[in-house]
């Protein structure tokens, strides 16, 4: 019986799955392997599913099942679903609040960690990271940044209490402090001007005109205001760059993602404002600039 349903929902969604390239991940497999376990009360990532060993259902079990396949194939994403998302090697709290972390992301977070770790040794290392949604990258610099401590903040009163059950699912309550609020204005009043090692932010950069062009599975069930990035897709990273040098010290940086074709234009622009110096980028797998890191002079 277990067999059986096994073969047939995986010949249904092997037929019938969209998988979108920012989630190469979710494969048919993995996915009803995610699903099955959560059936069985294990909620688990597609990324963590893959090693699963499904176990045999109870009637009841596999019709959740069954209706969970239905969901994902009518476009509801996986980690809204399953509850969960891996992000740098941790199992995370996902949902309708806030962006589902992506592997995109892993670079702005990784680049950041492998600067952080050459701060200076016995000195705690001081970052805001803004636009943080499920806290996906505050999380990941805190876990292996032992020596960081992280201010993070939203717009979204809904992502930031989706990131605080992240920060305590991983230990990090004292060690991330979360707020509600527009870019950096939450940080004016705690004294951290020019005291900023390191800003990190991955902001909306899909322009307005494209958004309803974008896959159901992101447009119909991720909150907008994550990935809409006005006109020209630029709007928040405009202030962004204009802001950040108020908040980090001589010799900190600045690190953000951005849209696929945005880093040159934006890179210019920052290499003709006094504030920054060593403008650079780094590219993901396909060489397409995805991070642009600059050190505040």
């Amino acid at each position: 019986m277990k067999e059986e349903l096994y073969e047939n929902l995986l010949r249904t969604l092997t037929s019938e799955l969209l998988v979108l390239p920012d989630k190469p991940e979710e494969t048919p497999e993995n996915t009803l392997k995610a699903l099955w376990s959560l059936a069985k009360g294990e909620p688990v990532s597609a990324e963590l599913a893959k090693d699963y060993e499904p176990e045999e259902l109870s009637q009841e079990e596999s019709a959740q099942l069954v209706n969970w396949v239905q969901q994902r194939l009518a476009g509801v994403p996986l980690a809204h679903i399953s509850g969960r998302q891996r992000f740098m090697g941790l199992e995370l709290i996902t949902g309708p609040e806030a962006l589902i972390p992506r592997k995109e992301t892993e670079l702005l977070a990784g680049s950041a960690i492998n600067v952080l770790r050459k701060h200076e040794v016995g000195k705690p290392a001081c970052v805001i990271d803004v636009c943080t949604g499920a806290g996906n990258v505050a999380v990941a610099i805190a876990m292996e940044v032992q020596h960081a401590q992280i201010y993070a903040a939203d717009l979204s009163e809904e992502a930031i209490v989706l990131a605080h059950q992240n920060c305590a699912l991983h230990g990090l309550t004292d060690r991330v402090m979360l707020h509600t609020g527009d870019l950096f204005e939450p940080f004016r009043a705690l004294g951290l001007n020019r005291e900023v090692d390191m800003i990190t932010c991955n902001p909306p950069y899909i322009s307005s005109a494209k958004v309803p062009a974008m896959e159901r599975e992101i447009a119909g069930h991720e909150p907008h205001m994550a990935f809409d990035g006005g006109v020209f897709g630029v709007n928040l990273m405009r202030r962004l760059i204009s802001e950040a040098p108020d908040f980090i010290r001589s010799g900190g940086y600045l690190f953000f993602e951005v849209g696929l074709g945005q880093g040159p234009a934006l890179c210019r622009q920052m290499n003709n404002m006094a504030e920054y110096s060593a403008v650079e980028t780094m590219a993901d797998a396909e060489g397409n600039a995805r991070v642009i890191a600059a050190r505040v002079t």
